[in-house]
């Protein structure tokens, strides 16, 4: 319990760690031109004592009035689009973080195994999200394990703290390693030059995964799990449909032309799946298809 509760809190620093970088990235671009531009702006003492007095003098509606006037002036322009620009990181950080990881390959094949079983709405969702994020929790701690001593333990180091930029850097490679490795254990090497076709004319080809930019690789890596993930779906697929198209072919040589053969094969598929313990064999082909991480 005590190694389970230290992993949760591991993978919880690491979440709170790249939301970090994230987010800090256009402050530490933008930062010595905004220190500059909030030296020239501050006010003195002086000024800030006749400024106040000048606002305490104004009443609510005037400066009502002189709202949208301020809000569309371009000091209130960076600092709406500097809000938007934060909250729009806020937002797609979980779902970019997640699409560096093994949740999309397993997810997909979930997915698809509720299709072919026909069952509509079960299992829900929810319970097909959380067994997906179980799942990746148990593939991606080696990783985040890495990603905590190389780059969250030096970061917050008070004695001797490395920079934020070494700090994304060794963070990331241990994260661009796994893509690296699902990508050639897939036979997928072929996407990442696809997308990096298309980045800008560049002096030198990559030589390795470390040389190739992550604009290039994070889409490769999530095309390799989607081709990945539909092969398995296509196998899981596979004695489903043979089930249906034989529960179909007897009930049309019985004259049963009414009776769908979905409300036939529902209970077939059900009990076939039980009795070949379908889903630890579908757990433990997700977790075989995924390569090693070293």
């Amino acid at each position: 319990m005590e190694n389970c509760f230290s992993t949760f809190q591991r993978n919880i620093s690491i979440s709170r760690f790249f939301l970090t970088i994230v987010i800090a990235i256009p402050w530490v671009l933008d930062g010595q031109l905004q220190a500059q531009e909030i030296r020239r702006s501050y006010p003195t003492t002086a000024e800030f004592e006749s400024t106040s007095d000048e606002i305490s003098g104004l009443q609510l509606s005037e400066l009502m009035q002189g709202g949208p006037e301020l809000w569309t002036s371009p000091k209130g322009m960076t600092s709406t689009l500097q809000v938007m620009l934060l909250l729009t990181v806020l937002s797609l950080a979980p779902a970019i973080l997640m699409m560096t990881t093994s949740f999309v390959r397993i997810i997909v094949v979930l997915s698809l195994l509720r299709q072919a079983l026909g069952t509509q709405q079960l299992p829900p969702n929810q319970v097909i999200a959380s067994l997906s994020l179980f799942l990746t929790f148990l593939l991606m701690t080696p990783v985040w394990n890495e990603v905590y001593h190389e780059a969250i333990l030096p970061y917050t180091d008070s004695s001797a703290p490395i920079s934020l930029e070494k700090a994304w850097d060794a963070g990331v490679r241990p994260v661009r390693r796994f893509m690296a490795q699902q990508i050639e254990s897939g036979g997928n090497s072929e996407d990442v030059r696809l997308f990096y076709h298309y980045l800008p004319a560049t002096s030198t080809e990559p030589q390795t995964y470390d040389d190739v930019p992550l604009q290039a690789l994070l889409p490769a890596f999530v095309l390799s799990e989607l081709k990945t993930a539909f092969l398995i779906g296509f196998q899981i697929y596979l004695p489903f449909l043979i089930l249906d198209i034989v529960v179909a072919s007897v009930t049309i040589s019985m004259g049963m032309l009414m009776l769908p053969p979905l409300m036939i094969s529902l209970p077939f598929k059900l009990m076939l799946f039980v009795l070949v313990d379908g889903w630890h064999l579908i757990v433990g082909m997700l977790l075989e298809s995924f390569a090693p991480f070293s």
